[in-house]
């Protein structure tokens, strides 16, 4: 497999229009086994483990979440949220072809609405991608809010 800067790009953008048209399951599916999805509570936080975040969440409470937004008893989600992601263009952070080990950063906008409420978030994410089974996946993606100490509501959906 070779990847390339545009393969790594393409990843990046392909992945938000998972998310903004709730193809939750096929999302999930671009994350290894051991793959997490982490939001830190602070700026500059090094470990997800020893300090508290918004959000660090592996595989299996991804997929709890994922269940969830699709339950009939889900009443926070009747009638559903939706989200976009306006994106800037990734810039690649570093690439080692010979261990398939590749890190993006991306620059965002992202909007949750739902009913009548809209709310935007801004920061950037970090995707940790790594070669395996002939294909880009996620070991962690790692999503830094610019407000990342405030005060939030529910975030529905996945940034």
């Amino acid at each position: 497999m070779t990847i390339t800067a545009q393969t790594l790009i393409d990843f990046v953008y392909a992945e938000a229009r998972l998310l903004d048209e709730q193809h939750f399951d096929d999302w999930l599916a671009l994350f290894t086994d051991d793959g997490y999805y982490w939001m830190p509570l602070s700026h500059d936080q090094q470990d997800a483990r020893l300090q508290t975040s918004l959000m660090y969440e592996d595989t299996l409470l991804l997929r709890v979440r994922i269940e969830r937004l699709a339950g009939q008893r889900t009443f926070s989600q009747q009638p559903k949220s939706r989200s976009h992601h306006l994106l800037q263009a990734p810039s690649i952070e570093s690439s080692n072809a010979d261990a398939g080990e590749h890190v993006v950063r991306t620059a965002f906008i992202y909007t949750e609405t739902r009913l009548d409420r809209q709310t935007q978030y801004s920061g950037w994410t970090t995707h940790h991608l790594v070669e395996a089974e002939g294909a880009l996946k996620i070991r962690l993606k790692r999503v830094d809010l610019v407000n990342c100490d405030a005060a939030f509501g529910n975030i529905q959906l996945f940034m």
